[in-house]
Formats: structure tokens, C-alpha cells, sequence
């Protein structure tokens, strides 16, 4: 079973840093908001499934529905309208290298409200390095205009609700001990209920015009980029270990970065290599630091919660 594990590691990796481009080319048809409910109604089939194969869905779960509300708000519908939102305003090799921050500001945001979440210096650090990371992508000095900033704090947004998600889980939906596939179908399934009420569906069906936008919507970004990266998340982290499951976190910044450099031409300035370095070596850092502290004890899944880490 490990060596599926690898396998399910290398597709999460590729599948969540070509999510970028995906969305770029479905940006050129819809609104944020309609790829963000597009993304959501493809990605809860593979989950449903794998959660009812397992026999994890119950009845009795309905009496958390509140919990999993909140959870589908801030960790699935806000989570993906931001990035999505961001995506389209940024080339999509800068929105795959701050998408690398997601580990930072989830950290910021236990900080803040988890107590029993203490800083140390090489966290400091860690923090310290990929906000300067960030600050070289945005360059809010520059009077060239080459980032769009409103790109960039929409990217920003996302990670700090998939943050606030890790809050959350940590101090209300943990303690409940329900199996994860169960909690992510609950978790997308009432998203997708909730973006069905507040998001317009006139005009979607523009992306089905083009074979390359809805093909990369539907397949990529909703089945493998929702769906299946979760199923092969909990695969990972059950034959391999919560630990590495979380270090898959270094590969889509770097593949987001070939996708759009290599084949789709974008062009990027010395200084935002330098920024996706300082912001990896800040997530490496940090995961470094929370397992020096946290060895003894077992980890929780990815960064609290399996669903609140990605599918970007």
C-alpha cells in the first residue's frame, strides 16, 4: 500500500499546483464565483462516494450540522472564492507561489487563538521569512503596476480562512472524533447547497464552449482537484503518516511555477524566485519547529483538519 501512497502523493502535488492554471482558463468565460460553485458541485461526488464505500456517513451526525456549517464556509466556499477570485487576477505561477503560504498563516491564525499554540524563535523566523517572501511577490513599492494588489490580497484572504478553518476544527470539530471522509462530504456538500443559493448560474455554461476550460474546470480542478486530492489525501496519511502527508505542501508553488513559466509562457522576475525560496524555507522551518515540540505526540492530520489544508 505504500507504493500507491507515493503514487497518490505525486498526483496530489501535480493535481493541486496545475489548479492555477485551471482556474485561469475558466476565469476567461465565468465569474470566480461560478468556477468556485462548478468546482465544489464536481469535487462532492468522488468525496460522497468514498465516504458512503466506507460506511462513514450517519444520521446521528446531523446534530453537528452547525459545526460543519461553519466549517463549509470558511474552509471550502470563502476558501475557494478567494483564490479563486485572486487566481484570476494574477498570473497563475505567482498565485501557485502564494498558495505556498497557506501553512504560515494557518499558523498565525492558531497563534492568535489557540492557546496552547506558543511561538518560538525558529517559528518567528519561519513567519518572518515567508511574509518577506509574500511582501517580493506583491511589491507594493513598485510603480510599474506589474502585481495586481488586489490579486494578491484575495490570495492572502484564502489562506487565512483555511487558517481560521484550522481554528475551528481544532477546537470544535476534532473533539467530536468523526471520521474524516464523513466530515468533508458534510463540509462540501453543504457548501455546494449554500453557493447554489447565493451564486447566479446564468451565463455558466459559457465555459463549455471551450473544451480546454471546462475539461481543466470539470475534471481537474472539480473531480481530481477536489475530489479525488482528498480521497488520496486520507490514503496518504493513513499508509504514510500525517508528517508527510503535510510535506506534499513543497510541490504545488513549484509546479504551479513550471506550468506557468514553461508552457504558458508567463514571465517572472528574478526577485519572485527568490520569494517562492524564502517562503518555502519559512514553511520548512515551521514544520520543523512543530515537530521538534510536537514528537512525542502523534499529529493531527495536515495541518489540523485534512480539508482545511487545500485543493486550491
Amino acid at each position: 500500500m505504500k507504493k500507491t501512497a507515493w503514487l497518490a502523493f505525486c498526483f496530489l502535488g501535480f493535481i493541486w499546483g496545475s489548479n492555477f492554471i485551471f482556474v485561469k482558463w475558466a476565469a476567461e468565460y465565468i465569474t470566480p464565483a461560478q468556477i468556485t460553485l462548478l468546482r465544489v458541485v464536481f469535487g462532492f461526488l468522488p468525496v460522497f462516494l468514498f465516504a458512503l464505500l466506507r460506511g462513514e456517513l450517519r444520521w446521528r451526525h446531523a446534530r453537528h450540522a452547525h459545526h460543519f456549517v461553519v466549517m463549509a464556509l470558511v474552509a471550502t466556499a470563502l476558501y475557494y472564492f478567494a483564490f479563486a477570485k485572486g487566481t484570476a487576477l494574477l498570473p497563475s505561477s505567482i498565485a501557485g507561489m502564494l498558495s505556498g503560504a497557506i501553512p504560515l498563516f494557518t499558523f498565525v491564525c492558531a497563534f492568535l487563538f489557540l492557546h496552547e499554540e506558543r511561538i518560538t524563535t525558529t517559528k518567528a523566523i519561519s513567519v518572518a521569512l515567508g511574509f518577506v517572501g509574500v511582501l517580493l511577490i506583491a511589491r507594493p513599492w513598485s510603480a510599474g503596476g506589474e502585481i495586481d494588489i488586489a490579486g494578491v490580497v484575495w490570495m492572502i484572504a484564502g489562506a487565512l480562512s483555511v487558517g481560521c478553518s484550522f481554528v475551528y476544527a481544532r477546537k470544535f470539530v476534532s473533539p467530536l472524533k468523526l471520521p474524516a471522509a464523513a466530515l468533508t462530504t458534510y463540509q462540501i456538500g453543504i457548501a455546494m447547497l449554500l453557493l447554489f443559493m447565493v451564486i447566479p448560474v446564468e451565463g455558466v455554461g459559457a465555459v463549455f464552449a471551450d473544451n480546454r476550460a471546462w475539461i481543466g474546470l470539470v475534471i481537474g480542478l472539480g473531480l481530481c482537484g477536489t475530489g479525488l486530492a482528498y480521497v488520496a489525501y486520507y490514503h496518504i496519511v493513513e499508509n504514510l503518516g500525517a508528517l508527510a502527508a503535510s510535506s506534499v505542501t513543497y510541490i504545488p508553488p513549484v509546479v504551479a511555477l513550471v506550468i506557468g513559466v514553461v508552457f504558458v509562457g508567463e514571465a517572472i522576475q528574478p526577485l519572485g524566485y527568490l520569494a517562492m525560496c524564502l517562503i518555502l524555507a519559512g514553511v520548512a522551518l515551521l514544520q520543523f519547529g512543530s515537530r521538534a515540540i510536537a514528537s512525542p505526540a502523534k499529529a493531527d492530520i495536515g495541518h489540523g483538519m485534512a480539508p482545511s489544508r487545500r485543493a486550491t
